[in-house]
Order: C-alpha cells, then sequence, then structure tokens
C-alpha cells in the first residue's frame, strides 16, 4: 500500500522508560541462569512522529532485543486507534541489546533449561510504553526542520567471521529540531552492528554501546532527554568481537563514545529544511522454508564442533577464534533442536509466528529507509545500497524470523549464524528482489507524478 504527500513538516518525539521493574531473564546467550540484578542504563521505547500533511509516519525503537510479530500488531492497532496513525505507516524495531529481557519465544532456546519462556507482564510493560511514546510524540508535533547526514562507524565492530569481511560503517543521521528555535527534537540513526560487547557474565539491564551512545549525544548535542531513535541495520555478521579489549560496561562506553562523537562530527553545519516530501509503502511476502539436515547429521556436526572448540582452547588460541568456535558449538547445538523439531512437525507455529515478512519503505526526502524483520546479513543491505542511493536498510523491523538470513557463501561453510536459523539464503534473496521491485515502482510513481500534463 502507498501513501505520499508533501510539505510542509511537522514533528514531534517521545521517550518512555521500558526497562524491567523486577529481575528479568536477560536473554541472548544460552545455558546461563542470567537474571538481571539491576539496571546500568535505562532501556527506552523513543518515537519520532513526522507528518508533511498528507503523509503520516511514525518510527519507534526499542532497546530490546527483538520485537515479535504479534508485538507489532497489537501495537500498531492500538496506536492508530489513539492517534489515527496509519498501522503500515509505524515502523517497530528492536535494538538488538542482549542485556535486556526476552520479547519473543525462539524454538532455538526450547531446550535450554536456562531459558525461561517471555514474562507476559514485561511483554505488556513494553507494548505499553511503546504505545504511550507514540502517543505523546503525535501530540508534540509542532513545526519542524530535518537535516540529513553520514557518520561512519569504523572502529567500533567488524565483520564477526573475518575482520576483513563485508562491512557497512556507514550511520545515516536525521536530525529534527523545531523549525522556528532551532531547539533539538531527536535524532535518529542506522549502525549496522551487534551490540554484544556485554556478554553472558554481565547481569546489568543495559542497551548496551548504543545505550551509551545515546547518552553521549543526549549531553553533548541535543540536551537533556532528547529521544534518539535508535536502529540496527543488517548486523547478523557483523559484531565488536574483533574491535573490542573486554567484555565490560568500560568497554561498551568506550564503543558508545566512538559512534557518538562520529555522529556529532557528522552532524556540525547540516543543512535544516522545513519542507519535506514523505510517502511510505508496505508488502508482505512470503519466505521459502530450510531443508534441515536428519537428526543424525546435525549431531555430528555438533559433535565436530566441539571437537574444534577444544582443540583451540588446548592449543592457545586467540581470545576471538575461541569465541568464534564456541559460538559455532552454540549453532551446532540449535541446529540439532531445529533438526529434531522439523522432524516431528513441530516447527510450524514458529513459521507462523513470524511469516508473511513485511517490507516497509518510508521516505523522508532525499532518503529512504527500508524496513526488514529479523537479523540479515550485511550483504542484502548492501545490495539495496547498490541500486538506490541514500537508501538505508533498518533490520529487526516489524517482526522477526527466528533466527538469522544469511548468505549462500556462509550456508556452505556453516557455523553459528548458518545454524540458527529457520530459513536459509533464499529468504534474502527474496527481500532483496522484492525491495528493489518496490523501489522501482515507487520510482517511476514519482517520474509519473513530476510529468507535466
Amino acid at each position: 500500500m502507498a501513501v505520499e504527500g508533501s510539505q510542509p513538516l511537522t514533528a514531534g518525539a517521545a521517550q518512555v522508560d521500558v526497562s524491567p521493574r523486577a529481575s528479568q531473564f536477560l536473554f541472548g546467550y544460552p545455558h546461563v541462569e542470567r537474571y538481571s540484578t539491576g539496571i546500568h542504563d535505562p532501556l527506552w521505547s523513543s518515537a519520532l512522529y513526522l507528518s508533511d500533511g498528507r503523509t503520516r509516519l511514525l518510527f519507534i525503537g526499542n532497546d530490546v532485543i527483538f520485537v515479535g510479530k504479534g508485538t507489532v500488531e497489537r501495537v500498531r492497532r492500538r496506536i492508530r486507534e489513539a492517534t489515527g496513525v496509519p498501522e503500515e505507516a509505524v515502523m517497530i524495531t528492536a535494538t538488538h541489546t542482549h542485556s535486556g529481557p526476552a520479547t519473543v519465544d525462539y524454538v532455538n532456546s526450547s531446550a535450554d533449561e536456562a531459558v525461561p519462556l517471555v514474562d507476559p507482564v514485561y511483554l505488556e510493560l513494553l507494548e505499553n510504553g511503546m504505545v504511550e511514546a507514540a502517543g505523546e510524540a503525535v501530540r508534540r508535533a509542532r513545526p519542524a526542520a530535518a537535516g540529513f547526514a553520514a557518520a561512519d562507524a569504523a572502529g567500533v565492530g567488524t565483520n564477526r567471521r573475518d575482520p576483513s569481511g563485508p562491512s557497512d560503517p556507514e550511520v545515516p543521521v536525521l536530525m529534527v529540531r523545531e523549525a522556528g528555535s532551532g531547539k533539538p527534537m531527536a535524532g535518529m540513526l542506522v549502525c549496522s552492528m551487534h551490540p554484544t560487547v556485554l556478554h553472558e557474565d554481565s547481569r546489568l539491564v543495559s542497551g548496551d554501546f548504543p545505550g551509551l551512545a545515546r547518552i553521549g549525544l543526549q549531553r553533548d548535542l541535543l540536551g537533556g532527554r532528547t529521544p534518539v531513535i535508535y536502529h540496527t541495520g543488517p548486523a547478523g555478521n557483523q559484531s565488536p568481537r574483533h574491535a573490542v579489549r573486554t567484555n565490560t560496561f568500560e568497554e561498551a562506553e568506550r564503543l558508545g563514545g566512538l559512534l557518538a562523537e562520529s555522529v556529532l562530527e557528522a552532524v556540525n553545519g547540516v543543512e535544516y529544511r522545513s519542507s519535506l516530501s514523505l510517502s511510505c509503502r508496505s508488502r508482505d511476502v512470503d519466505l521459502p522454508r530450510r531443508v534441515f539436515p536428519d537428526v543424525a547429521e546435525a549431531r555430528r556436526g555438533l559433535e565436530a564442533a566441539r571437537e574444534k572448540l577444544d582443540r583451540l582452547r588446548r592449543g592457545g588460541a586467540s581470545r576471538q577464534a575461541c569465541r568464534t568456535a564456541e559460538c559455532d558449538w552454540f549453532g551446532a547445538e540449535e541446529i540439532v533442536v531445529l533438526a529434531q523439531a522439523a522432524e516431528r512437525g513441530r516447527l510450524d507455529p514458529f513459521y507462523a509466528s513470524c511469516l508473511p515478512a513485511e517490507i516497509q519503505i518510508s521516505r523522508l526526502g532525499p532518503w529512504t529507509y527500508v524496513g526488514w524483520p529479523g537479523e540479515l546479513f550485511v550483504e542484502y543491505g548492501l545490495a539495496v545500497k547498490r541500486r538506490f542511493a541514500d537508501t538505508y536498510v533498518i533490520s529487526l523491523a516489524n517482526g522477526d524470523l527466528q533466527g538469522y538470513v544469511v548468505t549462500e557463501e556462509a550456508a556452505r561453510e556453516g557455523g553459528y549464524e548458518a545454524s540458527n536459523a529457520l530459513f536459509g539464503p533464499q529468504a534474502g534473496e527474496v527481500l532483496v528482489r522484492e525491495t528493489l521491485s518496490e523501489l522501482d515502482a515507487a520510482q517511476s510513481e514519482e517520474r509519473g507524478a513530476a510529468r507535466p500534463d
């Protein structure tokens, strides 16, 4: 569905604290009963509302590991009822912090006795926070101006499996301020990097380096509690693993500081425009299911992964090499679980929970944001950027895909990401192909609208 409009810009922004009120299991690492003992930095649901008089858009970024499709449907419906913003014009994302509560029940974790099911009390708190942030952002709407800049996240992380492999350090930054006074109203950025500085030994709630980058930006650029809407780009194979010195809060602050400093430099002197054309369109697509190995083959893979990890540890391999092999072992365990579930016909409810997959395309003046669900390898986002300039893919948007979507090469090589997936590389190819088709159609419509009668 397409919704289009033009001129003059109004905007509003708000943030709501969605930190857990009681101890919660911190989701993201297996085999550890990792219940929170406190809050290092708050988790936020941050909303940015934009309108050009005809098209209304809402971006809601949340400091949690996932937003499930069911959550998105419920929250969108409530936002439409409260504000009138069309459901297809609301993008809801997760930053993917591994130091926040579980928000989606994952089939890969179903055999892990340390990992509980989602707490419905926390999920209700989170959903209420999203609705509140969205409603407040709409109520605060006033004449605004927008500025566009590109920061560089080099130094925050690399390709997870190969530090010299494909990556995308470009960080698109949207700055919004009051049209008259120039007072900052919000910042929105997209960074293609896993927020996994903190590991399973940390038991404090945290947004990881994105949350700490936000604190730095609010302190040094925006002032006070001005919302920063943070989205994670395609980062399935992107990680701080080869950039960190330790897995501590001090290191998360360092990397968050690097990102914040780059944003500060990028927006210095940026030009603002008070007139902006907005549009949005979305479509649902089916994704092909993965073919799983039989259980015996999966168990042989698990044994081989364990032997490799033991061999690396005995041989004094680097911390990074051992961590990669450890994660591959985790993935080998998970593919056994998936193979067993497939053999017993138990995957259908999990496929149903995340399909159809939504492609959402939001145009803001010269820039286009594409929302995809799930954890995509960076190559898929780069494929879109190669065809369409100033187009940025946001992952973990409007649902999850119960794991990674890897490339054909990664699927052949195996490893953690390729194992931890309900969908194969064909799913990524479908998302790219259908996205390019939608962008081509939008471009053709724009040319047609600009053609004189």
